[in-house]
């Protein structure tokens, strides 16, 4: 029977419990396949129960006894039997009509839910052969449930056709629409809890209908999942008049459908209907638009399916509501190993789902049932694009030494860095048109990358104005996704490289801070999939920090945070990398190195505004692969101990750097300073600590394993400490960003934190022993420059041309000397 949508629902009741109540009118499923479907449906939620609290007696062979029961019960019940319920019905339909479809559940915590089908489908074990399709594993699969040595209790990387854990909330429909970008064949069944649908990040990823391009992509099904509650708290959108509901997803683009009741029979002929009258609205939606060659907006259709909380629990327990009720929320029975009672209870409610007609003698799923789910790779927990490693293709990528800057003396020309990268990223983007995309939140032409719209234009499919034209850069068929959400962008971003593409994200620096818990999350995925052999690699995701502190100075101190890198440096260091690429050479080359790269987050910082270039192609290459290194050209010590190492990571904290070193050698020219560079700011770990770590001797070598360390720092200075706490010369004095800004010029905000070239340079008289006894002049004429840099800031509003348009002064002297040794 084909389904009837019909003008109005018949009640507008938020009860859900009842017969079915849906905006889809049908009862498509025969009396068989309604039998069918659901002890699949009860298969399912079999497992769910046996996960969260059996350790023996799978199939409840014999009597239910406390020594069958986890000693520790973990689980969510909540939302287990409304996920079961959906993936049960989305598979109904990619048998039908031969769907390319994953599911990504935003619920995390209702993984019982899906690991179940995904046993009953037989890729579990597949995929882990001791949690085989019978008796014995049937017995693992459930012990291991949230159990020490198994797995966890979200949709986590060991979980097949999973992208999405749901361990933090708020991201399901942003990794579903990245999921789908450049996929056209490919339908994103998203399960958006009601409880996430409150996060911030969710709530403003309903706008993920506006980047789907009809023609190119593929398409995103949400279902929000009304369930009613929380933790211990109604949900608002469950209790929110159903107009007002449906006015709001409306407004959001989205044509809902509802389907809502408690009743098993009617239930299921609803849902059928309601998938299936979505699945057709959106093949319908992509065929007009292909034909016709324009990709347009429509109203894509979405399932509202408001079920009990704990679905199927026992209504009440101790004269309290359980099912319906947010004590159904985790785990409904939370004494069945010492209260006779419970136990029986659990029972019941276990054998009402007849396992017994389920499985058969050995364990195995019956094969009526078991003809139901797709197979091969139509399976959801199958799917290729939930393991994108295995589709991955490596970009095609041109020259990075093609787009040097030419260097003929260090620190003599300036050069914006990132319009460069830019330039790299349009040819990037060029040669990689199906599988390659920039994100960010609108900040692409203000981070100087917009030489990728040479190549592709911002996606654009709303309305368009006349002036759009005078630097728009708006294209229906665009591949930079820009919209004021760090959180979608993200977002996007995680879903496309999961599912196999590459991508790169930029951001102001201070504002990255919004996505910390996003990149938690992605890199948390990323480490537990380094141990999963079956899992393929993906792209690495790759972020621009830029924007940066030192040069946010007319912003004020609301836009100086450099402090993401430390939340970079609390994660696995088998996943992160942190580049601090001090010119446009070091930057294109550490980006070729990034986007060629696997598995890894990788932080690239570096500033939009014009610097000093001081490395030519060759020698940045070798500088980057070192990742950390003695500039010769700037050092003074060559066959002789250094009486100071002056170190620095980042661009102006280099030039501030180089200042201070070119001070000191004029006032004071028998010192001895080595000049050390940090592009690779792991470098400074051990390499018990890091695998880009030095070894003890490499790093004494360097630092010397007693002389004063002058580290001028991109971000706050602890880091560095924490980075080298451990190494031989305690002899450290980090300058870093101290929160002193406000509206400032460069040099004032450089001073004001101590990472001036005048403060470094009385840092090296006080840490210098024969400098303390003949330096105080030198000092008194340091501290007078400072008085007269701020004077002349309040004055001009400016700072000094003769700061501004510093140059290193001692190129020419350093090449004569070594033309006269040699």
């Amino acid at each position: 029977m084909t389904p009837v949508l019909e003008a109005e629902a018949p009640t507008t009741s938020l009860s859900a419990y009842g017969t079915a109540r849906s905006s889809v009118m049908g009862s498509p499923l025969s009396a068989d396949e309604l039998r069918k479907m659901d002890a699949y449906w009860r298969a399912c939620k079999y497992l769910a129960l046996g996960m969260i609290y059996l350790q023996a007696n799978p199939l409840l062979r014999e009597p239910l006894k406390p020594e069958h029961i986890k000693n520790r019960l973990l689980g969510h019940w909540g939302s287990s039997p409304g996920l079961a319920f959906i993936y049960t019905h989305l598979n109904r339909l990619i048998r039908k009509l031969d769907l390319d479809m994953i599911f990504l559940a935003g619920p995390g915590h209702g993984a019982p839910g899906v690991l179940g089908p995904c046993y009953l489908e037989g890729t579990y074990s597949e995929i882990y052969p001791d949690k085989s399709e019978d008796l014995r594993g049937m017995h693992e699969f459930f012990k291991q449930f949230s159990f020490p040595g198994g797995i966890g209790s979200h949709c986590t990387p060991e979980t097949p056709g999973s992208i999405h854990e749901g361990g933090e909330l708020g991201y399901v429909l942003s990794h579903a629409c990245g999921a789908a970008f450049d996929n056209p064949d490919l339908i994103v069944a998203a399960v958006v809890g009601d409880g996430e649908s409150e996060t911030g990040p969710l709530a403003t990823s309903w706008h993920i209908n506006k980047f789907l391009n009809p023609i190119r992509d593929g398409a995103v099904l949400p279902i929000l999942h009304l369930n009613g509650y929380k933790i211990n708290n109604p949900t608002l959108l469950s209790r929110i008049d159903r107009e007002e509901l449906k006015s709001l997803l409306k407004g959001y683009g989205w044509a809902p459908h509802f389907v809502e009741g408690s009743d098993p029979e009617t239930m299921h002929q609803a849902m059928a209907a309601t998938v299936e009258h979505c699945i057709n609205e959106i093949r319908s939606l992509q065929q007009e638009c292909r034909a016709a060659g324009a990709p347009k907006r429509p109203s894509w259709p979405m399932i509202v399916l408001r079920s009990p909380k704990g679905w199927g629990a026992p209504r009440k327990i101790g004269g309290h509501f359980l099912e319906g009720f947010w004590r159904a929320h985790q785990v409904p029975l939370t004494d069945v190993k010492k209260n006779a009672e419970q136990l029986q209870m659990l029972e019941r409610w276990m054998r009402e789902q007849k396992p017994e007609e389920l499985f058969d003698e050995n364990g195995m799923l019956i094969p009526e049932l078991k003809e139901l789910a797709p197979t091969g790779n139509g399976r959801m927990s199958a799917n290729p694009h939930a393991n994108g490693g295995s589709l991955r293709k490596p970009l095609l990528l041109p020259d990075f030494a093609n787009y040097a800057v030419k260097v003929e003396q260090p620190g003599a020309v300036e050069v914006e860095n990132v319009s460069l990268l830019g330039n790299l990223l349009r040819d990037v983007m060029k040669q990689n048109m199906t599988n390659f995309r920039v994100f960010g939140p609108d900040e692409t032409t203000s981070n100087k990358l917009q030489a990728v719209y040479q190549a592709s234009k911002k996606f654009w499919l709303e309305d368009y104005f006349p002036e759009d034209k005078d630097g728009g850069e708006l294209a229906t068929d665009g591949r930079v996704i820009e919209m004021l959400s760090e959180h979608t962008m993200e977002g996007m971003l995680e879903g496309y490289l999961l599912t196999g593409r590459h991508g790169f994200f930029s951001s102001y620096e201070a504002f990255v801070h919004v996505i910390d818990s996003m990149f938690n999350q992605h890199a948390k995925w990323l480490a537990i999939c380094n141990n999963l052999e079956w899992r393929r690699n993906i792209s690495s995701l790759n972020l621009l920090i830029t924007s940066t502190v030192w040069r946010q100075d007319h912003n004020g101190f609301t836009h100086q945070d450099p402090g993401f890198l430390d939340v970079v440096l609390n994660k696995s260091a088998a996943v992160t990398r942190i580049y601090l690429p001090p010119d446009a050479n070091c930057l294109l080359s550490v980006a070729d190195h990034c986007l060629r790269s696997e598995n890894y987050v990788n932080v690239i910082v570096s500033d939009k505004q014009s610097h000093l270039q001081y490395l030519d192609m060759d020698a940045a290459i070798e500088h980057c692969t070192k990742g950390i290194g003695i500039w010769d050209w700037a050092s003074n010590d060559q066959g002789v101990e250094p009486d100071v190492v002056m170190a620095c990571a980042g661009d102006i904290p280099t030039q501030e750097a180089l200042a201070a070193t070119a001070l000191l050698r004029e006032e004071f020219p028998d010192i001895k300073i080595r000049f050390v560079n940090v592009v690779d700011l792991f470098k400074m770990q051990p390499t018990r600590d890091h695998p880009h770590g030095l070894t003890g001797a490499d790093f004494d070598s360097l630092f010397t394993t007693d002389k004063p360390i002058i580290f001028n720092f991109h971000g706050y200075p602890w880091l560095i400490h924490r980075l080298a706490y451990a190494r031989t010369n305690r002899n450290l004095h980090v300058r870093g960003y101290k929160e002193k800004g406000n509206i400032n010029t460069p040099m004032e905000l450089a001073m004001n934190n101590q990472i001036d070239r005048f403060s470094l340079a009385m840092d090296v008289i006080d840490r210098v022993p024969r400098l303390q006894k003949i330096g105080a002049h030198a000092k008194e004429k340091f501290r007078n420059e400072q008085i007269s840099c701020r004077a002349y800031a309040y004055q001009n509003g400016i700072d000094r041309p003769d700061i501004t348009g510093w140059r290193w002064p001692h190129v020419r002297n350093n090449l004569a000397e070594r033309v006269a040794g040699k």
